[in-house]
């Protein structure tokens, strides 16, 4: 059984899809890859099935917000891994916040239902092709997406709190 390394795995990536992997790195031993939106399906199909890749496992999927990325203030980001070569591959899509829209990876992992359903219901990503797409968290009746970074982390007319308490 051959070992997987990170070059292995960029490369196998990379010569099948080429310019839609925007950028791949490690951080603190897990390989990223930053990857356009439109191949999610594709990629996580080709990474699932490969004999060699063999990242038959979703473990997470979660949303970010970066307000000061412009037409990128929004993504999702997929943890895969490799049971048997105890493996991780993080694969993130950046996109417009007024374009929140990216396809469900719910045909290739069941798992994903869940999970995306949370990443809607923090974030407002839509998930199309989601068989199931509503709030799993929060109130139906909540108006906002609470982890975007729209609101601030605390009420400025407070006078109740003394900050030299909280290290400011």
């Amino acid at each position: 059984m051959n070992e997987l390394t990170p070059e292995l795995v960029v490369k196998k990536i990379t010569d099948k899809f080429g310019d839609k992997i925007l950028e791949a790195y490690e951080t603190y031993g897990i390989t990223t890859l930053t990857v356009d939106r439109d191949i999610n399906i594709e990629l996580s199909e080709f990474i699932k099935t490969d004999e060699e890749l063999n990242l038959h496992f979703l473990k997470d999927l979660c949303g970010i917000h970066y307000p000061d990325k412009k037409d990128q203030e929004i993504g999702v980001i997929y943890l895969f891994y490799n049971m048997m070569k105890n493996f991780h591959l993080r694969v993130q899509c950046f996109f417009p916040i007024a374009d929140a829209n990216i396809r469900s990876m719910v045909p290739l992992w069941k798992t994903a239902n869940w999970l995306e359903r949370e990443t809607y219901d923090f974030f407002g990503i839509n998930f199309i092709g989601h068989p199931d797409l509503r709030r799993i968290m929060n109130v139906d009746d909540m108006d906002y997406h609470p982890l975007l970074k729209q609101y601030p982390l605390e009420d400025a007319t407070r006078e109740d709190k003394d900050d030299r308490y909280f290290g400011r």
